[in-house]
């Protein structure tokens, strides 16, 4: 478990935020800008020293200013990933990776596996001013791995790349996610990059907490500011079950829940992750007799949240444990009296689901 909580004053703003999340797992501290992220990941890692604090990494206390406990950088053994990836250019690749891990007391990660995880054999011999931005980014965390980390920061690693190599390292970051039990924070404001890697989720707005949970409580609730972005969806967590190669679709299930996707090339029983749109769900109060919507969802409503400045609603739609959220008018939750505990059918195109996972 990761326990932090901060007390700070800079010159224009001040920061209150306290916080647990899981270790080992992807935490994503979001928010906008001024939100306080950075300030969370300076002080984890021991380059700024809070007014008031409390850091602690399954159980070892790295900072506790009532007792007057400070671990000095140096010594948290703690991995650091930037916006740049701050290569030494007089170095080649390999020589950059071995830095880090000739200043790293032994541990489990290997060199080789490193080079193999993130895909970077064939740039040993390059010098750093060679790299693209992605590569540069991909030999900037194996350098950080290679330190021997028990905790790794990611404070907004793709902020400086263009879309298309974003797209190129993202699947190296869940990658490296699902490899290694290794306890990591990662700061961004990419919806994108949060619906995709995060597995818990620190919403901060403010200097201040709004919440704080698993991705699919968090963004499927819509008093939250996730809700109110025009992207909000829900994200799930899926299971191949089957393919219908002469429909053209894939079935992927839950605990509670089904839905039929255009045809995958995962295997069967491989895990998923979707993002279902809330523009893109249409309620009805029964299942419509001839549609083309492969998806109708029964299910019960758990709230509604009026969003007067797009003049809409967010409605949380129960099936079993599992929630989504659908965006629709005033009027419409009138005319279908949709109130907490009423019956509604939730419409999802197939075409409307956003499988992440790299197929």
């Amino acid at each position: 478990m990761i326990t932090i909580a901060l007390r700070h004053r800079f010159a224009d703003t001040a920061i209150d935020i306290a916080f647990s999340a899981p270790s080992p797992g992807l935490t994503v501290v979001f928010g906008p800008s001024g939100s306080g992220k950075s300030t969370v990941i300076a002080a984890v890692s021991g380059l700024l020293r809070t007014e008031r604090g409390h850091v602690s990494l399954d159980g070892e206390v790295l900072q506790d200013s009532g007792h007057r406990v400070w671990v000095e950088p140096e010594q948290r053994r703690i991995g650091q990933v930037f916006q740049d990836a701050r290569l030494f250019p007089h170095m080649n690749v390999e020589a950059n990776l071995r830095y880090g891990l000739r200043r790293a007391a032994p541990g489990p990660i290997g060199f080789d596996d490193v080079v193999d995880l993130l895909g970077i054999a064939h740039l040993l011999r390059r010098a750093p001013h060679t790299l693209s931005g992605g590569e540069k980014q991909r030999v900037g965390i194996g350098r950080a791995l290679l330190s021997q980390p028990r905790l790794l920061l990611l404070d907004e690693p793709l902020a400086s790349l263009d879309d298309a190599r974003r797209a190129d390292i993202l699947p190296f970051l869940l990658k490296l996610k699902s490899t290694l039990s290794l306890p990591m924070l990662y700061v961004t404001h990419s919806l994108p990059e949060l619906s995709l890697l995060a597995d818990h989720v620190v919403l901060l707005e403010g200097g201040t907490l709004r919440a704080s949970g698993p991705i699919a409580e968090i963004a499927a609730d819509a008093s939250l500011p996730l809700a109110a972005r025009d992207d909000a969806g829900t994200v799930l967590e899926l299971t191949v079950q089957g393919h219908d190669a002469a429909r053209q679709l894939t079935r992927l299930t839950g605990a509670d829940i089904a839905l039929w996707v255009p045809l995958l090339a995962s295997a069967v029983g491989t895990r998923v992750r979707v993002r279902v749109p809330a523009r893109e769900i249409i309620l009805a109060g029964a299942v419509p007799r001839a549609i083309s919507v492969h998806n109708a969802l029964e299910g019960i409503v758990r709230r509604v949240v009026d969003d007067p400045q797009r003049r809409a609603a967010m409605v949380e739609a129960m099936f079993g444990d599992t929630v989504l959220l659908a965006r629709i008018t005033p009027d419409a939750v009138g005319r279908l009296a949709l109130v907490p505990g009423a019956a509604v059918v939730a419409l999802v195109k197939s075409t409307s689901v956003d499988v992440l996972t790299p197929q």
